[in-house]
């Protein structure tokens, strides 16, 4: 379950300015401050079922967008590309040092591996 509720959360964070104001309030509720569905209806002043339409709907919203557009699974994909480009870069240096050390590769390969960290962090 709480694999779902953060899957769920992660796909929010891509997608939910694509469901309505009152789906993305009721989701937040739910998700985010772990509301009941009673204190939602209290809070927003639609029934209990109306809450639960609304969250349901708002799930399989974004699950549906994630089907069609990916974009989580090429955000994953990218930054499991981005960490083999920093341990490559590490190791380069690690064998930079033992060979013929070059100050100018040193440098080339730090560059490379503040590029992948600061593209990692971008897409988060």
């Amino acid at each position: 379950m709480a694999d779902k509720n953060l899957k769920l959360c992660l796909l929010y964070d891509f997608y939910g300015n694509m469901l309505t104001e009152k789906q993305q309030e009721c989701f937040e509720l739910y998700y985010s401050e772990d509301l009941s569905l009673a204190e939602i209806a209290e809070h927003t002043g639609i029934t209990r079922q109306g809450v639960r339409d609304s969250i349901k709907h708002a799930e399989a919203a974004l699950l549906e967008m994630e089907e069609k557009l990916r974009i989580t699974e090429k955000t994953q994909k990218l930054q499991e590309g981005l960490a083999e480009i920093v341990a490559m870069s590490r190791e380069a240096e690690r064998i930079n040092r033992i060979d013929t050390p070059s100050l100018e590769m040193s440098g080339i390969l730090r560059d490379i591996e503040k590029t992948a960290r600061k593209l990692s962090e971008e897409t988060l």
